[in-house]
């Protein structure tokens, strides 16, 4: 392995037991999302993952591309769930239905983005990661829709795009080189069996015991 290389792959790994280390397990009693726990995203009706990686769109924005994967076991299919960039929610806190978040990209520190440009195949509304550092702009934010007042881990959730109304979405439609077998994830306008997820592996931030802390994620 190149030196580069292996020390990049060194600094995710230990970032990543970092994250661990804040957080608990899957397995706790708590049966809810907090804001600040790292999740995997199921889309129930495909069976695959939200995922992002550093690899570019060759069309549309030109953005660094969100995808679908099979696979359970991809660092890269892991992301944080963050407050508003002016209205962070406390560490720890349970994220309600209906709240506004960032849906933000481990690795790449990136922010799930969706915009008025076309997706690639299915001529969707493409969906892609940007920012920097957790950074972006007011198309960052998504709504958890889910049926009761708190998002429980067991849930099949939506997220609508605050911005421009649409709903994150699998069809099935996938891609070629460089990412073959991954499926393309877009905007739809309509609720529809397509956009429905789940959370499924993840480290999750314990309910703060301090209510009055609060804490920029």
């Amino acid at each position: 392995m190149e030196p580069l290389r292996f020390i990049r792959v060194f600094i995710d790994l230990f970032l990543f037991f970092v994250i661990l280390s804040n957080c608990e397990a899957h397995d706790s009693d708590s049966s809810y999302v907090t804001c600040g726990s790292l999740v995997k995203l199921l889309n129930t009706r495909h069976n695959v993952r939200l995922h992002s990686h550093d690899v570019k769109y060759g069309s549309g924005s030109g953005q660094q591309s969100v995808t679908g994967v099979e696979s359970a076991d991809d660092a890269n299919s892991y992301w944080r769930i963050r407050g508003k960039p002016n209205s962070p929610c406390q560490r720890g806190a349970l994220i309600k239905c209906g709240q506004s978040i960032r849906i933000t990209h481990m690795k790449t520190g990136r922010n799930l983005h969706t915009h008025h440009f076309s997706s690639p195949l299915s001529n969707n509304q493409e969906v892609s990661a940007f920012g920097e550092n957790g950074e972006g702009d007011d198309l960052d934010i998504w709504s958890v829709q889910c049926p009761g007042t708190h998002w429980e881990r067991d849930d099949a959730v939506r997220f609508k795009h605050v911005g421009t109304d649409v709903f994150l979405s699998v069809t099935g439609e996938q891609y070629g080189h460089p990412i073959r077998g991954q499926r393309e994830v877009h905007g739809m306008p309509s609720p529809s069996p397509h956009n429905y997820w789940k959370v499924m592996e993840g480290v999750f931030i314990q309910p703060s015991s301090e209510p009055t802390r609060h804490d920029e994620l």
